[in-house]
This record gives structure tokens, C-alpha cells and sequence, in this order.
């Protein structure tokens, strides 16, 4: 693992994610278990979805729902799956007051015959289902938030929070392995679940992304549509200019949670940035970038929106879409003062 090398006998290869999340507990005599039962909930169900998504060639429910979601793309059965058993395995756990899902037009009331908790989620059940029937690597992204309403039932106002004030984040990827990555505010920890045994095990503990890389992921077929500062700087890292680290590989799987992954890992730049035809950016703030950008700086990061820190970014609707620029902290800065007109 590139975050860590493997040191025979490191008994943290032994630590489950419960067992990780007992042991942060201790560390803080305030804490109630509410916020822990929640992380152990959400873990119970990407299990599920991880199993489903594996046996998604076996049974029906690969291919369109016959429906769309908020945003206009179409909703795969597989996406329609993810989001119910989210839903189900949080709803009546008693820890959350709401929910928000890039799959519902509106937020998500907790019923009234189960308890209201101090936290909303938001969450993109299945990133990058597009790629499903290609057997291209998806994801779920997540984002906690402590409610902000009075009353018991959540509102609006619990899911339409700046990023910055997250108190937890993170995304499941369905790919060679089922990976865990998260953050409470206090570094990135990343589990992979061991399948034989049913548990996710810390395989990534404190991940740190590089200053700078050497990738690069973007659509470049969108590159007419770009402004001219961002072409400028697409067109800098291609240069022949190997004493600067130059050219910089190109890689773009076209699933966000897998590219962000790779930039987590390895360094570099990811980016999405607007364009003549979509001015406003085509991410979710709430649902993908808030998530991202808090791993992202928490791991020693930058994410922006090409020229301000996507965790300030005050949101006036669940579902807005926002130009991200995330990863290696010196190539983000690089990228802004090209887009800034600065180089």
C-alpha cells in the first residue's frame, strides 16, 4: 500500500472498523455512542450493497429503472437497490433526524414510529453507476452533519450545511476490494472488508496524499467547452519539461470515487471543473464534493472550486452542483492561478 508499508506482526491489522471506533470512543468521556452506532449502521449496509453489486451480472437488477433523478440522469436498478438499503439500515437506528440522498428530490424524514437523533446524512448511494454494466468501479459517498433544527424532525436547514461543518465523511469502493474511507476531523482512515469474515479491516490507517503528483484526471472531452486558463494549464502539463516533472500521466476512469481514490493515494490532480455548458460545475456539492473535500483535507489536501475552498462554499439547495478541483495541494494551487489568469 503506498500510504503504508507492511510491517509483519502490525497488530492494527487486526483492527476492525468496530473495534476502531470503540477505541475513538474511549478517547472522549463525552461521547454518548449515538455518533459510533451510526458509523456501525452505515457499515452494515455498504456490506450489503458491496454483496449486491458483486452478484449485479447474476441477478435482474442491472440496466435502467425506467426513472430519473434529481439531476436528470437516468437511475440504474442497481442505484434504486443502494439507496433503499441505505435508508432502511439508518432510518430507524435513532441516531439520525433526517437524510438526503442524490436519488430523492426532497430530504428524507426519519418515520415517526422510529426515534430522532442529533445528525442528518447525506449521501450518493451509488457514484459512478454509469459504469455499472461495464463493471467499472462505483462507490457510495457520505457526508454527517450535527442537526441544526429545533424539534425532533429534522428540516432543510440539517442538510444545507457548509461542508466545513461536517462531522464526518467519507465513500465505499466497490472495485478489486470493498474499501471504507473515512474521516472524522481527525485524519483519514481507510478499511478494507475482508469478506471470509464479514468485517472491514484497517488496512489504510492516517492516509496522507502528496504534496505534489505526477496524474492528472480530467474529461478532456470537454476541453472546448473549458475556459481558456484551464486549457492553458491542461496544455502546461503536458509539456515536454522534464526537469519540472512534466509531462504528467493522464488518468481518467470516469467514475469520480475511483479517480479521487487513485489522486488520494498517489497524488496529483483531480478536477471537474465548469464549462461553456455547464457554468455552475456538474458535481454535487452536498452529495460529492463537501465529502471529498473534507477527506481530501484532511489528508493534507486542497479542494476548491477553481478559486474558493469548497468546504466555505454556503449552499442554498440540497442539490447544487459546483467545479471541483481537488488533490496534491501544490498542483491545486497550480491550477488555480491558471484558471485565476495568474500564469
Amino acid at each position: 500500500m503506498p500510504n503504508r508499508p507492511y510491517v509483519p506482526g502490525d497488530e492494527t491489522r487486526l483492527m476492525t472498523i468496530q473495534r476502531y471506533i470503540a477505541q475513538e470512543e474511549r478517547m472522549h468521556p463525552e461521547a454518548t455512542g449515538e455518533f459510533s452506532t451510526l458509523l456501525r449502521n452505515l457499515a452494515l449496509a455498504v456490506k450489503i450493497v458491496s454483496r449486491e453489486v458483486r452478484r449485479a451480472g447474476l441477478v435482474d437488477i442491472l440496466g435502467r429503472a425506467e426513472s430519473t433523478n434529481p439531476s436528470g440522469e437516468d437511475v440504474k436498478k442497481l442505484d434504486v437497490f443502494a439507496n433503499q438499503m441505505i435508508i432502511n439500515a439508518l432510518e430507524s437506528g435513532g441516531q439520525l433526524c433526517v437524510m438526503a440522498s442524490e436519488e430523492n428530490e426532497s430530504i428524507i424524514p426519519i418515520p415517526e414510529e422510529f426515534p430522532c437523533g442529533k445528525y442528518a446524512m447525506l449521501f450518493d448511494p451509488l457514484d459512478g453507476s454509469s459504469n455499472i454494466e461495464a463493471n467499472v468501479t462505483i462507490g457510495t459517498v457520505f457526508s454527517i452533519f450535527r442537526r441544526v433544527s429545533d424539534g425532533c424532525r429534522g428540516t432543510d436547514a440539517d442538510v444545507v450545511q457548509p461542508g466545513i461543518k461536517q462531522v464526518a465523511a467519507g465513500y465505499i469502493m466497490y472495485g478489486s476490494s470493498t474499501i471504507l474511507v473515512f474521516t472524522t476531523g481527525n485524519g483519514v482512515q481507510g478499511f478494507t472488508l475482508d469478506p471470509t469474515i464479514g468485517s472491514f479491516l484497517l488496512s489504510h490507517p492516517n492516509m496522507t496524499i502528496p504534496s505534489r503528483g505526477n496524474i492528472y484526471s480530467v474529461n478532456e472531452g470537454n476541453r472546448k467547452q473549458w475556459d481558456e486558463g484551464f486549457q492553458r494549464y491542461i496544455d502546461y502539463l503536458q509539456s515536454n519539461d522534464t526537469v519540472h516533472g512534466k509531462p504528467y500521466k493522464a488518468r481518467y476512469v470516469g467514475s469520480m470515487i475511483a479517480d479521487v481514490h487513485r489522486t488520494l493515494l498517489y497524488g496529483g490532480v483531480f478536477a471537474y471543473p465548469s464549462d461553456h455548458a455547464n457554468p455552475n460545475g456538474k458535481l454535487r456539492l452536498m452529495y460529492e464534493a463537501n465529502p471529498m473535500a473534507f477527506v481530501i483535507e484532511q489528508a493534507g489536501g486542497r479542494a476548491t472550486d477553481g478559486a474558493e475552498r469548497i468546504l466555505e462554499i454556503v449552499p442554498t439547495d440540497v442539490h447544487q452542483r459546483v467545479p471541483l478541483l481537488l488533490g496534491s495541494a501544490d498542483d491545486v494551487r497550480e491550477a488555480e492561478d491558471f484558471i485565476a489568469g495568474r500564469r
